[in-house]
């Protein structure tokens, strides 16, 4: 979609679907791309395959500076292990991406 510009790409695509979220309920519309790339490592330079947020140009400024925050509050949350399964998780997840378990 042209007059978009990448805001965000990261290899996790749940941290991707994060910033999503973030970007939409601030009202900014929000293109993904690439999210079904990640088996194409190796086979594709890296940048190419990493999940990626675009926004319409003239919300870059807004969807940066909301980016920042919420990576910044994210770091704020302690990590956590799921009662269910063990995995460690980010505590900017709420959900264990391995079982599904909620963080209690």
């Amino acid at each position: 979609m042209s007059g978009y510009v990448r805001v965000f790409a990261h290899s996790n695509a749940l941290l991707v679907s994060h910033v999503r979220n973030v970007l939409d309920a601030a009202g900014i519309p929000v293109e993904l791309r690439n999210m079904v790339l990640g088996g194409g490592a190796g086979e594709l330079p890296l940048g190419e395959c990493e999940p990626e947020v675009w926004v319409a140009a003239h919300n870059r400024e807004r969807a940066e500076a909301l980016i920042h925050q919420a990576m910044a509050d994210s770091g704020n949350e302690p990590g956590w292990t799921c009662p269910n399964c063990g995995e460690a998780l980010e505590g900017v997840f709420d959900t264990c991406w391995r079982c599904g378990t909620t963080k209690t």
